[in-house]
């Protein structure tokens, strides 16, 4: 059999060789990229979680953390660390969790003060909406428009036709939710009250029961003993539904004929900005989960907290949402920034 030469083979230049190198490199490291990734994420957490909130020991945000946060830490199989940061209306917390690093062990804990912040500083150090991921709604607690006992006021309307100019409705500091709600109704009702403002709820329980103030707006939870007790009365609770915890008081809208009218507090969990996508999602995941057990719900129902889960993107809206209404309520209420 003759021979036969091979076929030529084009010569090889010395810069194709290396741009065959180089993309088999990249090639390999892309392979070896995304188990990393993965595995980054499984393995989260790999140390205890410290949750950062605004607020001091004992009040229902914080109770609402602790109880969240060990049935996280026994899900997750890490400590759960509560770090209690008031100050400046939330400012302080959210300042250090905004520089603290995105890799998901530092989260905030949120509320509608954030979103009243965005409109009541003249300047944060931080962009509410930019500077952190958001995770999880946790739960949310109805507020309450109440009266002493003794008063002649029987209910809203009662209210309201009495309030031209001799009714006080008092509320804790300027810039609180409770505030905010009171300025609220008097915006919507377009009621004469004046909207009283003290130092903290057991001021404000203290001047109702002693007849500084006709009425008050106050977070549920720490009129419930008062309520129960017989020493105030309930005329309306703010949110678009009844609470569970008082389901024979109207709401504001169905006892004022206020169409949409719904205020309430809540708290989540937030994240610093970058925060990786993946872990993001393993905390809303695990936090979801451990809101739907029986255990936790009624944990939360004993702090008179209604136990309530999201998605970061349902979160994020309800943040943009609260944001633009109260921003709007310090404006029309000519409440100066601080």
């Amino acid at each position: 059999m003759p021979f036969q030469a091979p076929a030529h083979r084009p010569a090889v230049s010395r810069r194709q060789l290396l741009l065959a190198a180089a993309a088999s490199s990249l090639a390999g490291a892309a392979s070896l990229a995304l188990p990393r990734v993965a595995h980054a994420a499984d393995n989260f957490p790999s140390k205890p979680i410290k949750v950062v909130v605004p607020f001091g020991p004992g009040g229902v945000a914080d109770l609402t953390a602790r109880a969240v946060g060990q049935a996280l830490s026994a899900r997750l199989g890490q400590g759960v660390v509560i770090d209690n940061r008031p100050g400046a209306g939330g400012v302080v917390a959210g300042d250090l969790v905004a520089r603290s690093a995105p890799d998901g062990y530092t989260l905030l804990l949120m509320s509608n003060g954030n979103a009243v912040s965005e409109g009541l500083f003249k300047k944060l150090p931080f962009d509410t909406r930019k500077s952190f991921a958001p995770v999880s709604l946790l739960g949310t607690f109805d507020l309450a428009l109440v009266v002493p006992e003794q008063s002649p006021i029987k209910n809203v309307k009662q209210l309201l036709g009495e309030a031209a100019g001799k009714l006080n409705v008092g509320s804790i500091n300027v810039g609180s939710t409770q505030h905010l709600s009171a300025e609220l109704i008097r915006l919507t009702t377009k009621a004469g009250f004046q909207v009283v403002p003290f130092n903290g709820s057991p001021a404000v329980i203290t001047a109702l029961r002693g007849g500084q103030v006709d009425a008050a707006v106050e977070i549920l939870a720490p009129l419930l003993p008062q309520i129960k007790s017989g020493a105030m009365r309930a005329l309306a609770v703010l949110g678009s539904k009844r609470s569970p915890f008082l389901p024979e008081v109207p709401t504001l809208g169905e006892a004022a004929g206020v169409a949409d009218f719904d205020v309430s507090s809540w708290n989540a969990f937030a994240a610093p900005a970058g925060t990786p996508p993946e872990i993001i999602d393993r905390l809303a995941k695990e936090t979801q989960a451990v809101l739907a057990t029986d255990a936790l719900k009624k944990q939360l129902a004993d702090l008179s907290v209604q136990a309530r889960a999201s998605t970061p993107a349902e979160l994020a809206s309800l943040l943009d949402s609260e944001i633009k209404r109260w921003s709007s309520v310090i404006e029309r209420a000519g409440i100066a920034k601080q």
